[in-house]
């Protein structure tokens, strides 16, 4: 009798786990994609397209949000302090390390709380001026400038932003005197640019050149060190004068630190194989100047911390302070 109860329990015992479900693969669910902007920039376009082929590469979904204010930091927190599952995720550009240095305060710790994915994509910005203004080049622009100090303002995307960077490291190399005002993105800068409540802004390319193909708004320069295929009559801001001035407007994925290293690599392939070497992405990302990149996580790591150095010394050196 014993030997059959026993008999019994063992084969409940092995119903049981022979009916345990296994664990669900990576992904099973719908992936969030933050975007720390407002629509209508390089973020919102970039994202929004790297979303919609890492979901083809996932087989689920990859549903873009926008979650815009304090110049990136507020849709950053929200993945930093996310569960790290690789179901929350965050694009940003060159702010994620500028912030540290320039913010007096940051709501999450960039290398504790955060895992680079992958640095995906890589662009210059466009020196852009209201129509309005007399000005038709960079020379014209230090020269107007400089006749008028104090009295230009310039849009950013927020405060400690690449658009913001970029301008006060002009101010610093050329010895102009401007206003910052900044926007919750570079979308929101255009209207008040068009009708000259702003003067000028470095913009990104997929947020300008909607307004620049029509002459709404002017485009003077770029700030790689190569001319662009959208723009190839534009010379860079270095070939105008501010010599070895470059300002790259790079992308990266992000996730929470934590997350399992099986997903991370998971996640690493799909977007660089699946998505940034996906002719259609690098066709539609081309049109804007950009151009895919795509390291691995350790190149991934290391990139951050080089750029963080990079742009901390920039800031050290040009003395850029918050106004």
């Amino acid at each position: 009798m014993r030997r059959s109860w026993i008999a019994l329990l063992l084969a409940v015992l092995w119903l049981a786990l022979s009916g345990a479900p296994a664990r669900a693969e990576y992904p099973d669910r719908p992936i969030k994609l933050i975007m720390p902007y407002a629509p209508g920039g390089i973020i919102d376009f970039t994202g929004r397209k790297i979303a919609q082929y890492l979901s083809e590469a996932l087989g689920q979904p990859v549903v873009a949000e926008n979650h815009p204010g304090a110049g990136g930091m507020l849709g950053t927190s929200l993945v930093a302090h996310a569960t790290p599952d690789g179901y929350t995720i965050v694009i940003m550009d060159p702010a994620i390390v500028i912030n540290p240095t320039l913010q007096p305060s940051v709501p999450y710790d960039l290398f504790k709380q955060l895992t680079t994915v992958s640095i995906v994509t890589s662009s210059p910005e466009v020196l852009v001026v209201a129509p309005q203004l007399p000005i038709k080049s960079v020379a014209d622009l230090v020269a107007y400038a400089k006749a008028n100090p104090g009295k230009l303002n310039y849009g950013s995307a927020g405060v400690g932003t690449t658009p913001h960077l970029a301008a006060s490291l002009f101010q610093q190399r050329t010895g102009i005197d401007t206003v910052h005002v900044p926007y919750r993105g570079i979308g929101q800068i255009f209207p008040d640019l068009m009708s000259n409540k702003i003067e000028f802004a470095f913009s990104s390319i997929a947020g300008a050149l909607p307004f620049t193909q029509d002459n709404r708004i002017r485009a003077l320069a770029t700030t790689g060190l190569k001319r662009v295929a959208v723009y190839p009559d534009l010379p860079t801001v270095d070939e105008a004068g501010v010599k070895g001035f470059s300002v790259d407007l790079w992308l990266g994925v992000f996730a929470p630190a934590g997350t399992p290293p099986a997903v991370l690599a998971k996640l690493n392939a799909a977007i660089n194989d699946k998505v940034l070497k996906n002719p259609e992405f690098k066709a539609a990302v081309a049109k804007f100047g950009i151009e895919p990149r795509g390291t691995s996580l350790e190149e991934s790591a290391a990139t951050l911390h080089a750029e963080y150095e990079m742009w901390k010394k920039v800031v050290a050196d040009a003395h850029i302070k918050l106004q």
